[in-house]
């Protein structure tokens, strides 16, 4: 009894001093865990800022702006950060690791930054989500582009070599000696990450006012894409685009909507002459060499194109994205009322859509497309049999042909064209593609080059073109020997020629003069975009002669000079196409052109101010493309008796 008192007392003592250590302890340990997540916190946005810096350096070619763009306050460099820090966050949580997602996260990102520098460097645009669709042509074109730099091939696989080999070694290192995650810690990261990135997702519906995207500085420029990549930089303007895939209905559209828009009912006439032959060909980069002033040729490389001259097509696109120029070319229908950077072959052509094709067929014609490249190119199988072509003709099927390097000849496709024409008795409609072209222009295309260059250029420069300007005078020759052989046949043969951009030759143009950078612009002065999207069209009856005086026209504008020069009349192609040529020659998705030569720049952005015609046009197209196609049996005769037991969906 007499020791109790001392005893409990150093009981109590340890106690509380064990109590103090415990709790010492627990502090320590709070604090230690509270600057262990401080310190990785710091991480992740460091590596965040220093992958958006690098991000953009890649796609604006210069750190000049990247500065502003992050620290602005009327720029939503600092949301990018964020956005990428938590993904970082979320990734790292599936993965079990801390910064393992890093290993996925960077080299995607910079991957994707090389490819939109490289993009905007040869097609003047940015990557946009829809070139994802374009990712197989990219793959199968990817061994011609390097058979004509064997250097650079070799260095690209030997790069690539050895970044898988980093990348590999990186992901064991980092998988091995990072922190791991505890569950715990994996289900609160994502439970912290991924409300917020859903947040900021829901701000990427570019067509819907957004509170907070409006507090955050963040204004999508859809209008504009250049001007959309620079202010909200690359990540946020691309995840703008992905949402762009859909396209709205124009304001007002329904049934009633359509059944206002009346057709002249002269259009449905008969035919006011024979049923002629229509040969339809989209040349493969043809264009005038002849118009860079500070070059000379020894000869005039296309003397017969110049001969027979229309007038020009004003392309939508430069030095590539063909089919979106066949799109317009075929249907009537203009990408002006698509989102920017889409490609109709590939994303919205899912169910038949009016054609010249359906148009001919409808008037008892045999419709053929023609191309000497893979059938699944660009979709192209898939959207003839929508456009009502009977029969594609291509790689596939084609006899074997003489090529010019790894394309098929102009001469050769002409042979085939002349055959297939011969032997079918019903009137014709033959849509084709040329292939010889296309680029690059490598040295040893030509066995021998008739026309000789000279002027300030670099031997590259004007190696290209030379072999470009060759493959423009064997163009020329083949439309020669099309036009004798048309000239012989009894029945009327009408042959159309057109290009589908000007060719891509790099640096040619800068060393020239001719254009400030490699790719042409996409807003500018008419002039300057004259200058850099015209390219020759010829429109010849064998019959009746050349059509003069169509001008610079779109080439949505096509089909109602082709139906006018066979003399067909329709609702759709030469009324409502008739009626919009009578005042716009050009109809481009920064620009109108009247028929007086005067620019309405910027039309889009302001709906009011939108013309009737314009505005009727682009409902008529939304309702065959997207809508229920309530105009179809006024407006689109032949396409409606094609398709009789084809019922719209949407």
């Amino acid at each position: 009894m007499r020791n109790s008192a001392p005893e409990t007392a150093a009981s109590e003592k340890a106690k509380s001093v064990f109590s103090f250590g415990l709790a010492r302890g627990l502090s320590n340990r709070a604090l230690s865990k509270g600057a262990a997540i401080a310190y990785t916190t710091a991480n992740l946005v460091v590596i965040s800022i220093l992958l958006i810096v690098a991000l953009e350096w890649i796609v604006r070619g210069t750190l000049t702006d990247v500065g502003p763009f992050l620290t602005s306050s009327v720029r939503p460099g600092m949301t990018t950060i964020a956005s990428l820090a938590l993904l970082i966050i979320a990734l790292d949580a599936v993965f079990g690791r801390r910064y393992l997602s890093l290993i996925v996260v960077a080299p995607t990102l910079l991957l994707v930054a090389l490819i939109s520098a490289q993009k905007q460097t040869y097609l003047s645009d940015p990557l946009y989500p829809s070139d994802l669709l374009f990712g197989r042509q990219i793959v199968e074109l990817l061994p011609t582009m390097l058979k004509a730099q064997p250097l650079v091939a070799a260095l690209v696989v030997l790069g690539l070599c050895a970044v898988v080999g980093v990348l590999v070694f990186a992901w064991i290192s980092v998988r091995k000696h990072a922190p791991s995650l505890r569950w715990r810690e994996r289900v609160l990261s994502l439970a912290l990450a991924l409300p917020l990135l859903a947040g900021l997702g829901s701000l990427m519906e570019y067509s819907h006012y957004s509170w907070m995207r409006d507090r955050l500085n963040i204004i999508p420029m859809m209008w504009d894409q250049k001007e959309n990549y620079r202010h909200n930089g690359f990540l946020m303007a691309f995840a703008f685009n992905i949402p762009m895939a859909n396209v709205s209905a124009p304001d007002g559209y329904s049934e009633n909507t359509i059944a206002e828009l009346m057709p002249d009912s002269s259009a449905f006439a008969a035919n006011k002459s024979d049923y002629p032959d229509v040969i339809m060909l989209m040349s493969e980069s043809l264009w005038d060499p002849t118009r860079l002033k500070n070059v000379e040729l020894s000869a005039d490389p296309m003397p017969a194109i110049r001969a027979k001259q229309s007038g020009n097509v004003f392309s939508p696109e430069f030095g590539g994205m063909t089919a979106n120029v066949e799109f317009e070319a075929l249907t009537g229908f203009s990408n002006a009322f698509l989102p920017y950077g889409s490609i109709p072959y590939q994303q919205y052509i899912r169910r038949p859509v009016p054609s010249l094709a359906s148009f001919f067929r409808g008037e008892g014609y045999s419709a053929i497309a023609m191309h000497p490249f893979q059938e699944w190119f660009w979709n192209r199988k898939e959207v003839y049999k929508n456009f009502g072509f009977e029969e594609f003709r291509s790689e596939e099927t084609l006899p074997p042909m003489e090529k010019r390097g790894n394309f098929a000849s102009d001469d050769a496709l002409m042979e085939e064209i002349m055959t297939t024409a011969d032997q079918t008795a019903n009137p014709l409609f033959l849509f084709a593609v040329t292939l010889q072209g296309h680029g690059p222009y490598e040295a040893d295309r030509y066995a021998a080059n008739t026309i000789g260059v000279s002027g300030d250029l670099s031997a590259p420069a004007s190696q290209a073109l030379t072999t470009y300007t060759q493959g423009v005078v064997e163009a020329d020759e083949s439309l020669v020997k099309l036009m004798k052989w048309a000239k012989k046949r009894d029945r009327e043969t009408i042959i159309v020629l057109f290009g589908d951009h000007l060719p891509p030759l790099g640096r040619t143009f800068m060393e020239s003069g001719y254009m400030p950078g490699m790719v042409a612009s996409r807003r500018a002065p008419l002039d300057v975009m004259k200058k850099e999207h015209e390219t020759p069209l010829v429109v010849w009856s064998s019959k009746k002669g050349v059509q003069k005086n169509i001008g610079t026209i779109s080439p949505s504008l096509l089909p109602y000079h082709i139906l006018k020069t066979a003399g067909f009349s329709d609702p759709f192609y030469t009324d409502t196409l008739g009626e919009l040529q009578d005042k716009f020659s050009v109809i481009d998705r920064h620009m109108l052109v009247t028929k007086e030569g005067d620019a309405l720049p910027d039309w889009s952005i302001s709906p009011k101010d939108v013309p009737q015609s314009v505005s009727n046009y682009r409902m008529l197209q939304f309702d065959m493309m997207f809508g229920k196609q309530y105009g179809r049996e006024r407006f689109f005769p032949g396409f409606n008796w094609l398709n009789t037991e084809q019922q719209p969906s949407v």
